[in-house]
């Protein structure tokens, strides 16, 4: 399983603006971060909207965090444009099943998920600034 493009992109704009003291123009960032500049500005409306950036208008303009950076979390940030994080899609309420009798699965599923969004919920993006550790590109999936 991959986290989508979208969501990478959100926690590496995050990131940028937990390690700025100021506000970040969205060109800034787009290029600190390698991320499209039409792609980051649709992603910074979805963290504007979930409450974890705030957007400066005009001429100074720019982003910032709307909180501290020791206050968001990683799930907050996947969650924001991702929506609830979820192991398999029998999880949504609007899903219907297509099993004529109960899903052995769908504990299991939900049990996976709440172990993953803690662990997501236990990274701040304070605590992340201590871990500095270099992009492993070259290192193979098990």
């Amino acid at each position: 399983m991959v986290m989508t493009l979208e969501a990478d992109y959100a926690v590496r704009i995050v990131d940028v603006l937990a390690q700025s003291d100021q506000k970040v123009d969205a060109r800034t960032i787009s290029m600190r971060t390698q991320v499209p500049l039409r792609f980051a500005l649709k992603i910074l409306r979805k963290l504007v909207a979930g409450g974890l950036t705030v957007s400066y208008k005009g001429a100074h303009g720019g982003y910032a965090l709307a909180r501290s950076a020791d206050k968001i979390t990683l799930r907050q940030v996947i969650e924001s444009v991702e929506g609830p994080y979820m192991l398999s899609r029998c999880q949504q309420d609007e899903y219907s099943c297509t099993h004529t009798t109960s899903c052995r699965f769908q504990e299991i599923y939900d049990e996976i998920s709440l172990l993953v969004r803690k662990k997501l919920d236990s990274y701040t993006f304070a605590a992340l600034r201590e871990r500095a550790a270099p992009c492993r590109k070259d290192k193979k999936a098990p």
